[in-house]
This record gives structure tokens, C-alpha cells and sequence, in this order.
């Protein structure tokens, strides 16, 4: 808590610094406008508001001129509503600019271009018409809606991942359907489900297979999931409305539109990757840029792009956007829109300081919302892969960074993050590497395919993460969380042997790199498919307190200096996994539901006690393991649960309530738009059947409770009874149930856990015969069960 106490004592005076200057240097400074409308001339001047320009474009190049001769004048582009095709991206690399829509969100810079077509209708019902020859395009809006690319399977909402996904999109058998696939493109989740990759494809070889490139998207190489998996851009698979194909080689646009008349829409389609680029250097930075008030569309995407590694994270990025600062200083883009982006909305590139994004609504992403990543070059001793180390007789020992070319003392804050992923599943509403000091407070993050936030290595740390309402994350991925870090820093190795053996030999490397304490204060996180808070791999330098964890629980592998405290972890608790020796990690006065799911723990840091428990059982296994001797068992009284406050009437213990009334967005405009995460029913008794294994009729049955057996079971969802056992006379072994089958429903009930199963079996102990539901090799079985 002095820490944060510390940050915002710092914030302050630099506050008061601030206002107490900047008005005298504004004070010297002119300011001059630029006007520019749809009702426009880039043959006026363009000086006031009845002469205004036609184009931002034009505008920015009379900005530029004027700049060179008035070098110490602020400008502003105040812009007329309107929606502004631009032809290629402004490019900002001189002081002193607003760019500001004169009615807020009503002036729309768009990356697409407006087609002029002419269409006909086929005899097999399709529209056809032809485009301006060599036009390439990769999305097609009709009237602002998006379009499907003719693909297999076809597009449904309510599928995850990739809004449905098929085993055989790739098979031999289909491919055989296809006369000439050559510029496909096949996503594709990672085997391990951490992200996806894309794939081009340039023909068929001579067994009639796909040839592919590309697969560059995952820092983690592995093949491409067997299941979840999908092809786009193939002329034979134009089966479904709504769903369109361009045959490059005779400029023909086919669209399956049904009865409507595509003659009365209008089509976009985009064609730039950015809007805007805000161009300095760390030599010579570009100052006082800012953007307020702009909607920001239909960028083009970018995916196949996405191959750069960021140091030994999951992770590789393309350094573009919507809007990208590269070389700034105090510079904003602030209460605008980002909306049916093909590629990432914001990204902030090498070096960067007090750059803000703020206020902002995004959605409809198809890479990542705000991106901070610094340059590699600017880390010592760094290594690009998982499995990649520098010898320890060449490691760096120089705390810190090396240069100062990457993000530092910026912020993402007040925004609202949601439907992101939409194409690259390996992102984040906030994603952070190479950085320092980047404050992520007050932010609403959901729907989102993998974290929420996302840290990917320890340089530098001093983050302060903060107030936000993070919830529905990791919804098409695994083993990830709402917020995710990596610590594969220099002291990491992938070799855990030779890494005890590093860090025992040198204990200060382990902050050679994570210098500056990250905090993550009084949020609210929930994850579909892992942890609320995961910190994995090394993550180390953390000061975590305050949060409310509303499903996963909250993760600390391989680490050092780690202090958690004053959390509540709803029906869940503390998953500590491989801990160092002398790992000075601390885990108290936190409320937990079940016991600590340790995994491969020989010492336990240098604190795990004075915790709260629900379950005297839960309490007894953890001290059976020689922590907790001073934790106790508390009931629990929650005041408001069913709005998500979680005040806490604790009676004497030593836990401060949370106050969770003012986390998420605060922007009276964008607290209008939210969804709320769902809250949970509370279970008081602790998870005391966590690992319970039930014996039925010749059969030993239990839950699905991790992600391991997850993963093994090929499940979409932690959810099922796993078959253990059967023996030979067992009703189910007779039904041709197998073990290592997941029963998933039973009397057309779903089977989530193992007392759904109890239930059900009680219920209907007086039948002779059930349908009982399985899940085995990718698909679901039902098989008449005679009792």
C-alpha cells in the first residue's frame, strides 16, 4: 500500500507541476484553425468556418506549411460532421496539432473506399458485378454491415471459436470440391489453444492437399488444431446468404444476397491499414498531438502481417493500427471511436512518453484494442522464444533497460473494450511488453477471445493496473486469464533444473529486468477458460491487492517477490504452481473457497497464512501442508451481492471491504453502453468435493476440474464427469461407454459437474433405462444406458 500511497503522492505534484506551467506556456502560444467540411473546397482557404477544406488530407498538407514558417503557433483541424474517406493515412511528424471533430463522434474517418457497382442476377441466384481491375480486398460492408467471405463452415454467432469451426475444413475430401483455391486463407487455433494462426493458400500439390504458408502468428510453434479450425475466400463454399467472393483474375464480386437488391446499398470496401501516424523519434519526438472526438472505421486487416516475436512471450504483433504513435510525447487520442477495425485500433511503437488514450469506445476489433510495445534492441540479453536462453557466462547483469526507445509513463484509462479478436485470437484489450509505468486504470475490458490485459514479459514493471471491470475473457482460447503476464526475463530458462540453479547463484537477477514494482489494485476480474489472475512463467516484482476474483481464482507460477492480499476469490482460491526456493513470495489475509491447488510446490515463500476460509475442511488440507496455521474459517456475509458490490460484514477479522462502485469506465457516455459481468451464486461450503471421486454401478466418476483433463478430453469447456473406471459388467461398459469418455447430459440434462450426474441418477433411480449423453474423440454420443 506505501507503494501506491508513494505513486499517487508523485502523481500529485507532478499534477500541480503541470498546472502550474502549462497555462504560462500556453499563455505565449497562438493558436490557429484549420476548418474543414464535406461542403468543403481544397480551393478555399481554408481559414474559417465558411471556406473550410473539403479533405483532412489537404487540410493536414496546409497544417504542415504553415508549421514550417510558424513553428511555435498551435494548430487545430476542427473538422465538420461527416464520414471522410481518406486516400492514405494522415501522417503527423511536427509539434503542436488537435485534430477535433467540432461535434463529437459525428465526423468518421474511414479506411475504405465506396464502390460504384452495377449488379446482376444469375440463374443460380447469385448477384454478380465486376470491380476496377487489380482492386484487392479482404472485407465488404453493405450499408456499414459486415459481410461473410465465402467460407466453411458458414457463419454462426453463437459458436465459438471463430463463429463456428469444423475438423474437415481442411480434408482431402472437401479440398477435392475445389477447382482453384489459391488465395484462401485457413485460421486456426493453436494445439494447445494459446491463440490462433492464419494460413495462405497457394494451390494444391500433387496428392490434391492444401499447400499453405504463413503460421507465423504464435511465438509458440505447434501445429494447427484439428478441430478448431476454419477456410475462407473459396469460390465453392458461396452456399449461405450474406456471404461474398472476388475472383481476382476477371474482377467478378459475387454475393449471395437473397431477395434484396444489392443495386440499393451501398458497398465499402477497406483498403487502408491506418488512419492516422503520429511519426517522431526518440532523437527528435513528436509533441502536443492530439485527437479528440473522431470515428475510426474499417481499417484493413492486418493478420497475415502478425509475425514479429515479442521477446520469449506468446506473442508476435504487427506495429500498426487505426490510430499509431511512434516517437511521441504528451500526446492523446480521447473520446472516439473505434469501430469494425480489421487490425489493431491504437498501438503505441518504440519510444513514447505521457501518450493517452483515454475515453475511448472499441469494438468490433479484428486484432487487439491498445497496444504499449517497446524495442527489442532496448532490452539486455534478450531472447525471442520459449525455449530460447543467452549462456549465463553472457548475460547483461546491468539492471534495466539498455536505451530509452520503448513506452513509458503513458496510459490506457476510461475505456471501453469489447468484441475484440474478431480475426487474430492471440491479443488483448491492453497489451503491454517492453514497457514502463503504463497506467491501465478504470477500463471496461469483455468479450474478448483471450486476456483482457495482458503483460508479456517483466520490463520494466511499475504498471499500475487499476479499477477495471475485466470479464468474459479467454472465450475462444485456454489456460490464459483475464489478466495474463509473462516473466520469461533473464534469469528465466526453459530447463527448470538449470534455472534453480541460476537463481541460486545470482538472487539479484531475478529484478534485473521487472526493476519496478507492478501493482493490481481493486478490480474485477472473471475468465471463462483459466484463471481471473495468471500470473505464469517468471511473472515476478507484483503487488496485488483489493481485486475481486469472480471465477477462475488467481495463479502465481515460478516467480519471485509476489505480495498478495486483501482479495476475494468467489467459489474459487490460490492455484500456486512450481515455486522457487527463496521466492519471497507473500499470500495473506485474502478470502479463499477452496483449498490451495498446489502443483509441484516444495517451498511455499515467505508467507501463505492469515487467510480467510469458507471451509473448515479446505483450511485443514492447507495446513496439513504446513501453511495457513494462523488462517481461519469466517461466515461470510456479502452486502449487494446481486449487483456485484461484495461489501463485506466480516465481523472482527482483518479484511478491508472492497469497494467496487467505482471500477470499470467513468465516462458518463460510455458508462451507458456497458454490459455487466455475471455474478455468480456464492457456495459458503468451499469446493470440499474438489477431486471427489463418485462410485455408480461398476463405475468411478468425477468432474472435469482442471485444464489438463480439459485439454486431454478435447473439451470445448471445463465442464463434464469424467469416466475413470468401469468395470466389465458395468451398465455404462455395456452401453459402449468408454473410459476416458465425459458425460455431458443425462436425461436430457446438461452435466457440468459431478452433482448434476447425483442428481439426475436420484431423481430417476426408479427407471430402467437412462440416455446418458458422452463426449468422445471431438463429438457427442448418446448411448441408452439398461440399468
Amino acid at each position: 500500500m506505501h507503494f501506491l500511497l508513494k505513486s499517487f503522492s508523485n502523481v500529485f505534484w507532478l499534477a500541480m507541476a503541470m498546472i502550474l506551467i502549462i497555462p504560462m506556456a500556453s499563455a505565449q502560444q497562438k493558436t490557429t484553425s484549420f476548418f474543414v467540411s464535406k461542403k468543403g473546397s481544397d480551393k478555399q482557404e481554408g481559414r474559417t468556418k465558411d471556406k473550410p477544406f473539403a479533405s483532412a488530407e489537404y487540410a493536414l498538407e496546409q497544417i504542415r506549411k504553415y508549421k514550417s514558417s510558424h513553428p511555435d503557433h498551435l494548430v487545430e483541424m476542427l473538422i465538420n460532421d461527416g464520414q471522410y474517406y481518406l486516400s492514405k493515412p494522415l501522417e503527423i511528424n511536427f509539434d503542436g496539432i488537435t485534430i477535433k471533430a467540432i461535434n463529437e463522434r459525428k465526423v468518421t474517418f474511414s479506411a475504405a473506399n465506396k464502390l460504384n457497382l452495377s449488379w446482376t442476377k444469375s440463374k443460380n441466384n447469385r448477384w454478380t458485378t465486376k470491380v476496377p481491375a487489380g482492386l484487392k480486398f479482404q472485407r465488404l460492408f453493405a450499408n456499414g454491415d459486415l459481410l461473410n467471405r465465402a467460407r466453411y463452415p458458414n457463419y454462426d454467432p453463437k459458436i465459438l471459436p471463430f463463429n463456428g469451426y469444423a475438423e474437415d475444413a481442411i480434408s482431402p475430401e472437401r479440398v477435392k470440391g475445389w477447382k482453384n483455391p489459391q488465395g484462401a486463407i485457413v485460421h486456426a487455433l493453436h494445439i494447445g489453444r494459446w491463440g490462433g494462426f492464419h494460413y495462405l493458400v497457394t494451390g494444391k500439390d500433387e496428392n490434391g492437399e492444401l499447400k499453405l504458408e504463413g503460421g507465423l502468428q504464435n511465438n509458440r510453434p505447434s501445429k494447427m488444431h484439428e478441430t478448431y479450425r476454419f477456410v475462407e475466400n473459396v469460390f465453392e463454399e458461396l452456399d449461405t446468404l450474406n456471404e461474398w467472393y472476388l475472383d481476382q483474375s476477371s474482377s467478378t464480386l459475387y454475393l449471395n444476397f437473397g431477395d434484396q437488391d444489392p443495386n440499393n446499398f451501398e458497398f465499402e470496401v477497406p483498403l487502408l491499414e491506418s488512419l492516422i501516424s503520429v511519426k517522431g523519434s526518440m532523437e527528435k519526438p513528436v509533441r502536443e498531438v492530439h485527437i479528440t472526438g473522431i470515428r475510426f472505421v474499417q481499417t484493413d486487416p492486418t493478420f497475415m502481417k502478425t509475425e514479429e516475436p515479442l521477446l520469449r512471450s506468446d506473442w508476435t504483433i504487427y506495429r500498426q493500427a487505426a490510430v499509431r504513435f511512434e516517437g511521441a510525447e504528451h500526446c492523446s487520442v480521447s473520446n472516439s471511436d473505434f469501430i469494425d477495425l480489421g487490425g489493431n485500433a491504437v498501438f503505441l511503437s518504440n519510444y513514447n512518453r505521457g501518450v493517452k488514450v483515454s475515453g475511448n469506445l472499441m469494438e468490433r476489433i479484428g486484432g487487439g484494442a491498445i497496444n504499449f510495445v517497446g524495442d527489442p534492441q532496448a532490452v539486455r540479453s534478450p531472447s525471442f522464444r520459449y525455449e530460447k536462453f543467452v549462456p549465463e557466462n553472457e548475460i547483461d547483469t546491468i539492471p534495466g533497460p539498455k536505451t530509452e526507445n520503448y513506452p513509458a509513463d503513458c496510459e490506457a484509462n476510461d475505456n471501453v473494450i469489447r468484441n475484440i479478436g474478431l480475426i487474430e485470437k492471440q491479443v488483448a484489450g491492453v497489451q503491454i511488453s517492453m514497457s514502463a509505468r503504463i497506467s491501465v486504470m478504470h477500463n471496461s475490458i469483455y468479450d474478448v477471445p483471450r486476456a483482457g490485459i495482458n503483460v508479456g514479459d517483466g520490463t520494466w514493471g511499475g504498471h499500475q493496473i487499476s479499477f477495471n471491470d475485466v470479464f468474459n475473457t479467454v472465450l475462444e482460447t485456454s489456460d490464459h486469464g483475464a489478466f495474463n503476464s509473462w516473466g520469461r526475463d533473464r534469469f528465466w530458462h526453459p530447463d527448470r533444473k538449470e534455472m534453480d540453479r541460476i537463481v541460486e547463484a545470482h538472487p539479484d537477477w531475478v529484478k534485473l529486468d521487472a526493476i519496478e514494482t507492478t501493482i493490481i489494485s481493486n478490480n474485477r476480474f472473471s475468465c471463462d477458460h483459466g484463471w481471473d489472475i495468471d500470473l505464469d512463467d517468471g511473472s515476478s516484482n507484483y503487488e496485488i491487492f483489493n481485486n475481486l476474483c469472480l471465477s477462475g481464482g488467481l495463479k502465481l507460477r515460478e516467480g519471485f517477490y509476489r505480495t498478495v492480499y486483501n482479495n476475494i476469490m468467489i467459489n474459487n482460491g490460490f492455484h500456486p504452481h512450481v515455486w522457487f526456493k527463496n521466492s519471497h513470495d507473500v499470500f495473506r489475509n485474502n478470502i479463499v473457497m477452496h483449498s490451495h491447488q498446489d502443483i509441484q510446490v516444495n517451498y511455499w515463500g515467505d508467507k501463505v497464512d492469515e487467510n480467510y476460509y469458507t471451509s473448515l475442511k479446505d483450511l485443514q488440507a492447507d495446513q496439513a501442508k504446513s501453511v495457513d496455521a494462523n488462517s481461519s474459517v469466517v461466515d461470510l456475509n456479502f452486502v449487494d451481492v446481486a449487483i456485484g458490490k461484495f461489501d463485506l460484514i466480516s465481523g472482527n477479522i482483518n479484511f478491508q471491504s472492497l469497494n467496487l462502485n467505482d471500477v470499470g469506465v467513468r465516462n458518463t457516455r460510455l458508462k451507458r453502453l456497458l454490459d455487466s459481468p455475471h455474478i455468480p451464486e456464492i457456495h459458503k461450503e468451499g469446493n470440499i468435493s474438489k477431486g471427489a471421486v463418485f462410485e455408480w454401478k461398476g463405475a468411478k466418476l468425477k468432474s472435469i476440474e482442471s485444464l489438463g483433463e480439459q485439454s486431454a478430453a478435447g473439451l470445448p469447456t471445463m465442464e463434464g464427469v469424467l469416466v475413470l473406471e468401469l468395470e466389465e459388467n458395468s451398465p455404462l461398459a455395456k452401453a459402449g461407454i468408454q473410459k476416458s469418455d465425459v458425460i455431458v447430459g443425462c436425461q436430457s440434462v446438461d452435466v457440468k459437474e459431478l452433482k448434476d450426474l447425483q442428481l439426475v441418477l436420484k431423481r430417476d433411480q426408479y427407471m430402467n433405462k437412462l440416455n446418458i449423453e458422452v463426449f468422445r474423440n471431438q463429438e457427442k454420443k448418446t448411448m441408452q444406458v439398461n440399468l
